[in-house]
């Protein structure tokens, strides 16, 4: 018995100390929870307070140094984007920021800054050989948005008689590799064609007046065209006559005197007439085209050919309330509308 009552002596205080025990651990883990919860919840409030707020500096036009500066002194950090622009002196310079000038942001914001890589073109290219009007083009399309273009041209250009094509590139200056340091004007010397080039006049007599437009469209001729009403067996739209005469050799300024029978009767809602514009006299034949917009919406070529300028008539046969738009150098000149009138032509 006293053996047994031992026993229950040492498992009641084993039973105790691990009460005890299971107490503080209770106590620890409680107090350890109790601050993590502490520490969780103070970071959460400080992160939802958020870094200081700032105001974001006027950083276009200026140097990129200054503009990292400026930043650096904010708590701000760059995220940059290079571009070419259209001056060599915006090399380095900011050309666009966001945000934008007076945004109120938190410290440590990045801000995109787009920075000039300077011009596209540094250098004056080699012209010689190509055609005036290409390279007009060329740099309008280079420099469209510049309001002071790196490269303009100098007009009028200088023009001379040479063996090369009409509108070729003769000379240029400064010459093609020259150093750009800022706008610059290029002046240029420009062939206006053999001098005193001749031609053979091609028989139009008899032909229907749009045949005779595709023969002169070959042939280099100058030309002016006129129209009066039809005599004994001719037939109306067709040539009647021509000055000079057929297979004469002539000088390419000549102008070929065509008569054309009018077209008295032209058929339902059609207009047959004479456009007439006159244009500046130009240094050597230029691209030009006559086209008329028809009611439908389509497109027809009346003539395409070289023009030296002056006078310009053409016959023309359309239907009523159709579009005649001349163009020169693939530049609209002017546009006409041609409608049915009482008594015809």
């Amino acid at each position: 018995m006293k053996i047994f009552d031992r026993f229950d002596m040492d498992f009641d205080k084993l039973e105790a100390y691990v009460a005890s025990r299971l107490r503080g651990f209770i106590s620890a883990a409680i107090a350890l929870f109790l601050l993590v919860f502490f520490v969780a919840l103070t970071v959460f409030f400080i992160t939802l307070r958020g870094a200081e707020q700032t105001m974001v500096p006027e950083l276009t036009g200026k140097d990129l140094t200054a503009a990292l500066l400026e930043l650096q002194v904010k708590e701000l950090y760059p995220r940059i984007q290079l571009r070419y622009s259209q001056e060599l002196s915006d090399k380095g310079t900011i050309l666009e920021q966001d945000p934008a000038p007076g945004s109120i942001v938190k410290a440590g914001r990045r801000i995109r800054l787009v920075v000039s890589r300077g011009a596209v073109v540094d250098r004056v290219d080699n012209f010689i050989g190509q055609k005036l009007d290409d390279v007009k083009t060329q740099l309008q399309t280079l420099f469209s948005t510049s309001t002071k273009p790196l490269l303009a041209l100098k007009e009028p250009p200088m023009y001379q008689f040479s063996q090369e094509p009409a509108g070729t590139i003769l000379a240029q200056k400064p010459e093609g590799g020259t150093q750009l340091t800022g706008p610059t004007r290029l002046e240029f010397v420009v062939s206006r064609g053999p001098e005193n080039k001749m031609v053979k006049v091609p028989d139009l007599v008899g032909l229907p007046f749009q045949d005779a437009l595709d023969r002169i469209s070959s042939s280099g001729v100058s030309f002016v065209f006129s129209v009066r009403p039809a005599q004994g067996n001719e037939v109306e739209g067709n040539v009647v006559s021509q000055v000079p005469a057929k297979d004469e050799v002539v000088s390419s300024q000549t102008r070929l005197a065509v008569v054309v029978a009018e077209v008295s009767s032209p058929g339902d809602d059609q207009v047959f007439g004479l456009f007439r514009r006159e244009l500046p006299e130009y240094p050597y034949p230029l691209a030009l085209r006559l086209e008329a917009l028809l009611p439908s919406g389509e497109r027809l070529s009346l003539i395409e050919l070289p023009y030296v300028g002056g006078e310009f008539t053409l016959p023309y046969k359309v239907p009523s309330g159709s579009v005649l738009i001349l163009s020169v150098l693939n530049r609209e000149v002017v546009r006409e509308e041609v409608r049915l009138t009482p008594g015809g032509f």
